[in-house]
């Protein structure tokens, strides 16, 4: 069951605002599993077919926080001091949202600007996320093969995602191929529901340490060919 944690110390006039839903762990004989928090940033997510359902299959995934920036903060008042301690509590960071124009929606900006400060995320004495890991998961509404160097949008989805994982890498952290849902604009009810089962497979693989990094790295994007990179347990003793 999922946890409803709220917060009524926002500042005045502001009132009580959702902060985040964890999902409960296994504590009981369980390997260590990295402990995972999923940013998700849509303006419009009642509208959205493609994120919310990648949205719902994660969001009570064991080990996971799942955090709706623009549920959390609709005015764009991001509490700094919240943020920060949910980065330092988590060992993998998700940034979910769709891609617009070859970027994130604004509250991200946002976000990146008030809470990876100087001397905590970066600089002599900023290592509070030295060691940790980021995705993006993020869809498009044209195909794949618009994004190539002959293709309509000129630049591979890694060129265009250049910002976001330089950002982080300035932060000490390691940047994963990203998880890709491609054409969003003509993908029927079907296709859509099997990104959103690759889309927990992955989460569920990345928080257990059954993905194959090495030989992610070698792919432009997560989910190109997931069962490959997802480990049998028995194999891996």
């Amino acid at each position: 069951m999922l946890q409803d944690t709220r917060r009524t110390d926002v500042g005045p006039g502001i009132g009580v605002r959702p902060v985040y839903s964890r999902a409960p762990r296994n504590t009981h004989g369980a390997e260590p599993m990295n402990e995972t928090l999923i940013l998700l940033a849509h303006p419009a997510l009642e509208k959205s077919r493609i994120n919310r359902q990648l949205a719902d299959a994660v969001r009570n995934l064991e080990g996971t926080t799942f955090h709706d920036l623009y549920e959390a903060y609709p005015d764009f008042d991001v509490d700094v001091r919240r943020e920060q301690q949910l980065l330092e509590e988590h060992d993998l960071v998700v940034l979910q949202h769709p891609f617009f124009w070859y970027s994130t929606p604004p509250l991200i900006k946002q976000w990146e600007d008030l809470v990876l400060e100087h001397g905590w995320a970066y600089g002599l004495q900023g290592t509070a996320l030295r060691g940790k890991r980021l995705l993006s998961a993020i869809t498009t509404g044209g195909r794949e093969d618009a994004y190539r160097p002959d293709g309509h949008n000129r630049f591979t989805i890694r060129q265009l995602l250049a910002p976001i994982e330089q950002t982080f890498a300035l932060c000490g952290m390691e940047y994963l191929p990203p998880f890709v849902v491609h054409g969003a604009l003509g993908m029927t009810d079907e296709e859509i529901r099997g990104h959103a089962r690759d889309y927990r497979r992955s989460l569920e693989a990345l928080r257990d340490g059954s993905l194959d990094l090495e030989a992610a790295g070698r792919q432009p994007r997560l989910n190109l060919r997931l069962d490959e990179l997802i480990r049998d347990g028995e194999e891996d003793g």
